[in-house]
C-alpha cells in the first residue's frame, strides 16, 4: 500500500536549475497552486564567464556532467514530475539537442515521470496561441543565439528579429536592468511583422514586466519561466489559473 502524501498532494515538481541562478525561483514562488510544491536542486557552474562565444561554450560544455547530478539528487525527494530550470542547453542542437537532452535526463528520472525543459515549454507556449511569426530576446552570445534560431526554425517558426543581449557572466544575466529589456522589447523586436515575443535564458526574469507589456502591445509576451512553470502544472495535471502574470496562465 502506497503511503499517502500530504505535502505536495497534488504534485511535487523537480527543477534542476544552475548555482547561479537567481530569477527562477524568484519566478516559482509567484506562482504556487495549492498542494503543489516546488523542489530546487542545484547543479555547479564553473564557467561563469561568458563574454564571448569561446568562453560561452566552454560554459555549455562545462554543465554536461553538473545536470544529471542535479536530477539524480531530485529524484530522491520522491518528486512527480521533473522540470529543467534553465534553457540554453534545452536549444542545443535544434529539436535532435533537445530530443537527446531529455533522452539523457530520462536516464536517470525513468521513461514514465514527466518532463518539461525550455525548447519544449516555448513551443507548447506559442503552440496554444497559434503563432507562426516570433521576435526572440535572449541573453545570449551569438553562438548559442543560432542554437535558439535553429530550434524555433525547425520547430515551424518565422523569427523576424532577434536580440542577443551578450550579458558577459551568467550573473550578469540576472542583473540586466528593466529599462533594457523594455526598450529592446518596444524599440528592436516589436512590430506589425511580429505575432508573439519570446523570452529565453531563465536567469533573466521578465515576470514583472512582461504581463503589462502584453496588455501595452497586444501580442502574447513569452517570458521563458512562466512557459516553464505552465508547461509543467498542465502536464502534471493542475489547471488552476493565475492572474496577473501573463495570459498563458490565465487562458489555457
Amino acid at each position: 500500500m502506497q503511503e499517502e502524501r500530504w505535502i505536495g498532494e497534488r504534485a511535487r515538481i523537480g527543477i534542476a536549475i544552475p548555482s547561479t541562478n537567481i530569477a527562477v525561483e524568484y519566478d516559482c514562488q509567484r506562482i504556487i497552486p495549492e498542494g503543489v510544491t516546488w523542489h530546487f536542486g542545484r547543479f555547479y557552474i564553473e564557467v561563469r564567464d561568458l563574454s564571448d562565444n569561446e568562453t560561452f561554450l566552454k560554459f555549455v560544455e562545462a554543465i554536461q556532467d553538473t545536470i544529471p547530478l542535479s536530477m539524480r539528487d531530485l529524484v530522491t525527494a520522491e518528486i512527480t514530475y521533473a522540470m529543467m530550470g534553465m534553457s540554453a542547453e534545452t536549444f542545443w542542437g535544434g529539436k535532435a539537442g533537445n530530443d537527446a537532452f531529455q533522452q539523457r535526463i530520462r536516464e536517470i528520472i525513468g521513461p514514465d515521470m514527466g518532463l518539461t525543459t525550455g525548447a519544449n515549454a516555448a513551443d507548447a507556449a506559442l503552440k496554444a496561441f497559434d503563432i507562426k511569426n516570433i521576435a526572440v530576446l535572449t541573453p545570449y552570445q551569438p553562438v548559442a543565439d543560432e542554437q535558439v534560431r535553429q530550434f524555433f526554425g525547425e520547430s515551424g517558426y518565422e523569427i523576424k528579429r532577434l536580440h542577443g543581449l551578450k550579458c558577459d557572466s551568467a550573473h550578469g544575466i540576472a542583473n540586466t536592468p528593466r529599462s533594457q529589456v523594455l526598450d529592446v522589447v518596444v524599440n528592436e523586436l516589436d512590430g506589425d511583422d511580429v505575432d508573439a515575443i519570446v523570452q529565453v535564458g531563465t536567469n533573466l526574469s521578465t515576470v514583472d514586466l512582461f504581463p503589462t507589456l502584453e496588455q501595452q502591445l497586444g501580442k502574447p509576451m513569452i517570458a521563458i519561466n512562466i512557459a516553464l512553470i505552465w508547461h509543467a502544472l498542465r502536464a502534471a495535471g493542475i489547471d488552476d489559473k493565475f492572474y496577473g502574470k501573463g495570459r498563458l496562465l490565465e487562458e489555457f
